[in-house]
């Protein structure tokens, strides 16, 4: 199925936009899941979610004050960032510095909120997210809590991977390799979800965003899962369009 799909996407799209929008809370596990997806469709891959914890890194490194939305949005502004667009590889680099691990750190996770509800930063860095799309030709994998309703609203296929708050209490747990205890745990997912949920919706699906429950999945079923949408997603669009460019037979022919 998946060597199919490939085929299947590369023959109906051949130079074409396939810009796959990913959305979900907390350890859902897109990123991964996202990731492995972007790989099999041979796409780009872009976690945004990456690029906030960069700036706030950069905040903290610099002593931005992350209460002043102002002097946090000038910080976005200013980010030299650099990061990886292949889902071969992983690196995120600030001012030339490799700061892929040290985004991951408790300090950064407890503090990214802050910055990811400036909205003068998120305008900024949704800038750079769409200049990334284009520049990969708008064939990318793009995941993170906005992408389907605001980065990507008119994306090829849009999806909301979501999960209980027990399993993805567990996932996150499990990534982190029990270095944390459960009110870290709860501080990272469910608190930070409430947070974010401030200045955007990524709990419910919007029009036309495919909803995909993997409580009960798998790494393996939800990558297959989220294959079947792409698959189902571009046939669909594809008919339609097929359908709509049949030419019409005139009265007594």
């Amino acid at each position: 199925m998946t060597q199919e799909l490939i085929e299947t996407v590369d023959v109906l799209r051949p130079g074409k936009s396939l810009v796959v929008a990913i959305d979900g809370p907390s350890g859902s596990g897109k990123s991964s899941v996202s990731k492995e997806v972007a790989r099999r469709l041979k796409l780009a891959y872009l976690d945004t979610g990456a690029m906030y914890r960069a700036l706030t890194w950069f905040c903290v490194e610099n002593g931005t004050d992350l209460a002043d939305a102002a002097a946090v949005e000038a910080a976005s502004k200013a980010l030299p960032l650099e990061i990886s667009t292949s889902p071969q590889e992983e690196y995120v680099r600030v001012a030339g510095h490799d700061v892929t691990l040290a985004i991951r750190e408790p300090a950064i996770s407890a503090a990214v909120s802050a910055v990811a509800t400036a909205l003068g930063a998120r305008t900024e860095l949704i800038r750079r997210q769409r200049e990334l799309i284009e520049k990969h030709h708008r064939r990318m994998v793009v995941e993170g809590r906005d992408i389907t309703t605001v980065v990507a609203p008119h994306a090829e296929v849009r999806m909301l991977l979501t999960a209980s708050e027990e399993a993805r209490l567990r996932r996150r747990g499990l990534q982190l390799g029990g270095s944390q205890n459960a009110e870290q745990l709860a501080a990272q997912v469910t608190h930070r979800d409430a947070k974010d949920s401030t200045v955007v919706n990524f709990t419910t699906a919007a029009d036309g965003v495919v909803t995909l429950d993997s409580s009960e999945l798998d790494f393996v079923e939800t990558v297959q899962a989220a294959l079947d949408i792409v698959d189902t997603v571009i046939n669909h669009t594809v008919g339609q369009q097929q359908h709509t460019s049949q030419p019409r037979t005139a009265h007594g022919d």
